[in-house]
């Protein structure tokens, strides 16, 4: 169906610079987020009819569309975050790119193209209407598309009221690409049966597999002496990192890995000959083998240690996220409802895990089980991002049809 307002909300939401900072220590961690959401969002859910908006402490925007038939007695959320990741957002100029023809697409006068060559994907498009990005900064699309998916379909019930649907809670977040937007999440303010994030990717994805996640950070303390008198004296503290590295799977790599494969990713390396620090990310789909990643970074410090007289080599491990396949497999209801509305419509369901989480991880363990839909959006996180408004508007059908489910 289309939706008159869907693409202008969208592209109002997109040019706000909303990023992240894993650096901050605010809730949320930046002004941007708090400007986004009070001042456009806020009223933006009054308006189009929500009830009991509010903003929470936690950085959340929430609001309620009350049940209009007393047979339906579920109570749905839908939830989206308002964070871009770690990429220029200022500035968004976005293209519209319509009844894409299969050729390749210029970014603005970048001198960056979006190429079927490189992205095949495209291929999917052909006579859509694609919304691009210039080429200097990110699109948004996550997760600014399930934002505007989630606005268009409560303005479309409001305005329709003869669609008889069940007591729907909306629930906009901050930070979710820093990893920490659901740790404050008030599921006892939220109460709903269960929700969904609307924060996937291409036509068709439902997921509620995710990656069990760690952080790692790992100390390497060396001993610095001038080279040209450093032999049996000198500990290069980048050399005990480089061997740490090294003692881990080679095959387990982001860049080698796919499906259920899980993987270590080293994510930054910093310091001197004296002292240096590199930090990871640990991915997993089983309990087992998260745990067995976790362990196997311990024992190669310890055997790194056995080599000195004091621990040279420091590791220290947290846990982020769990895999909530774990919690929504003791009652697949969202999944069966939203397999069965996206049949209905004619979608095929992508039933497959993510490789990464959503809020949907956390907020699942904390007693609202939350799997994840479709939004749209492809290449997400830099340049090449772009997401189909015919893909958008189906993602309002598949929450229209959730809410209207008997």
């Amino acid at each position: 169906m289309k939706y008159p307002t869907l693409l202008d909300r969208f592209l109002v939401y997109v040019k706000e610079n909303t990023r992240s900072d894993e650096n901050s220590t605010t809730t949320p961690s930046t002004q941007n987020q708090v400007e986004f959401a009070q001042n456009i969002l806020l009223p933006e859910m009054k308006r189009i009819g929500l009830q009991n908006v509010h903003y929470l402490p936690n950085g959340f925007a929430v609001g309620t569309l009350p049940a209009n038939d007393p047979n339906l007695t579920r109570k749905i959320g839908f939830i989206a975050h308002m964070d871009t990741a770690d990429f220029n957002a200022e500035g968004v100029n976005p293209q519209i790119i319509e009844n894409y023809d299969g050729n390749p697409i210029a970014l603005g006068t970048s001198g960056y193209e979006l190429h079927p060559k490189d992205f095949p994907q495209l291929a999917n498009y052909h006579g859509q209407t694609l919304i691009t990005t210039d080429g200097t900064t990110l699109l948004g699309s996550d997760d600014k598309s399930g934002i505007a998916e989630i606005m268009t379909a409560i303005e479309f019930l409001v305005q329709n009221p003869d669609i008889k649907h069940c007591e729907i809670r909306v629930g906009f977040g901050p930070d979710e690409e820093i990893g920490v937007g659901a740790d404050k999440f008030d599921v006892e303010d939220f109460d709903v049966d269960f929700a969904y994030t609307m924060d996937g990717g291409p036509l068709g994805e439902l997921q509620y597999e995710t990656f069990s996640a760690a952080g790692a950070k790992i100390d390497f303390l060396g001993r610095n002496v001038h080279p040209g008198s450093a032999k049996d004296q000198m500990i290069n503290a980048f050399q005990l990192a480089i061997d740490f590295h090294n003692a881990l799977p080679e095959a387990d790599r982001p860049e080698k890995t796919e499906g259920y494969e899980g993987f270590f990713h080293l994510m930054n390396m910093e310091g001197s000959v004296d002292t240096a620090s590199t930090t990871y990310i640990i991915r997993d789909f089983e309990e087992e083998d998260f745990l067995a990643r976790k362990q196997l970074m311990l024992d190669i410090a310890e055997k790194m240690n056995a080599y000195f007289d004091t621990p040279r080599v420091i590791v220290n491990l947290h846990d982020q996220y769990y895999n909530m396949k774990k919690i929504i497999e003791k009652d697949m209801t969202p999944i069966n409802i939203a397999k069965d509305v996206m049949e209905n419509l004619g979608i095929k369901p992508l039933i497959e895990p993510v490789r990464g989480g959503t809020d949907g991880s956390k907020i699942s363990f904390m007693g609202i089980p939350t799997p994840n839909i479709f939004a749209g959006g492809e290449n997400m996180h830099g340049r090449f991002e772009f997401v189909s408004l015919e893909t958008m508007e189906k993602a309002v059908d598949v929450i229209l049809g959730i809410v209207t489910f008997k």
